[in-house]
């Protein structure tokens, strides 16, 4: 089995983003070798190189071979094991985000549609080779997230058929006015109340809205756009914290340093220190 965990700094760095690889591995399965019943605090996705084996979760047994995949989802219980006559090989990858959980859905992949089938199998099966070398180069942690979009992508291509969305295409439309409202106007003193109202919605219906899509409160996407767009605005040594808060939207560069370690898990200091 080889299995590939960030380093501290990549997760640092990882940390910024709105997509993140935690590890990723690669293994030759021994006859009848299982895991679980268990939980995961993450997403992970397992792609099947060659063999058979079997994945139970949600009282659904899948009977999967080369060319297949499933999800585990975070919190779900789940159980797989491997044939005893033609034991399978799978990568895998881990992964967690606000954006998880949309763009997984338009992969057509949950808790209740966990298995997916490629067409073209060339990328995935040298997925686990280009994420060996991308922990090789400068950026790393940049390399190893656009490799997940392009997973991502590539499910969504192998989708079956048009899926549904966590959301209908109104609420969707609400999400994304406000998502590209708080882009435009994230440096300003804003709250969620204004956001809502120029949505023209209830506050606590349009932070359920975003709950539904991106697994967190409107309050929280506020947040961490915010401190995404100062660990980037950190790498610009011109600029000092007090300027940096101001440019997100915080007067007072106390609480922007709270906040910011809050999200990030560490100081602003601290991160621009990593980041040389």
């Amino acid at each position: 089995m080889l299995r590939v965990d960030i380093s501290r700094l990549d997760q640092a760095l990882q940390g910024q983003l709105d997509l993140n690889v935690l590890f990723h591995g690669k293994e030759e399965c021994e006859p009848l070798h299982s895991w679980g019943p268990g939980l995961r605090d993450s997403y992970i996705i397992h792609y099947i190189h060659s063999g058979r084996g079997v994945f139970r979760m949600n009282g659904q047994t899948y009977a999967l071979t080369a060319g297949e995949g499933f999800l585990i989802p975070p919190g779900a219980i789940v159980h797989y094991e491997a044939d005893e006559r033609e034991p399978w090989v799978y990568t895998w990858i881990g992964f967690r985000g606000m954006q998880a959980k949309a763009l997984l859905s338009s992969a057509g992949l949950d808790a209740d549609s966990p298995i997916f089938r490629t067409g073209d199998r060339a990328f995935f099966e040298c997925l686990h080779e280009e994420l060996i070398a991308a922990s090789q180069r400068r950026g790393s942690g940049l390399f190893f997230q656009s490799l997940l979009f392009r997973f991502l992508a590539e499910l969504v291509e192998c989708a079956e058929a048009p899926v549904r969305g966590p959301a209908s295409p109104s609420k969707e439309a609400y999400v994304r006015k406000a998502s590209e409202w708080i882009e435009h106007n994230y440096s300003q003193k804003i709250t969620v109340l204004e956001i809502a109202r120029y949505v023209g919605l209830n506050r606590t219906y349009l932070s359920s809205l975003f709950q539904e899509q991106y697994g967190v409160s409107l309050q929280t996407y506020l947040l961490h756009y915010r401190m995404n767009r100062a660990a980037a605005l950190l790498r610009n040594r011109e600029l000092s914290i007090s300027d940096i808060s101001r440019s997100v939207g915080y007067t007072d560069p106390f609480l922007f340093s709270k906040m910011f370690k809050k999200v990030i898990g560490m100081s602003p200091t601290a991160s621009r220190a990593q980041a040389t």
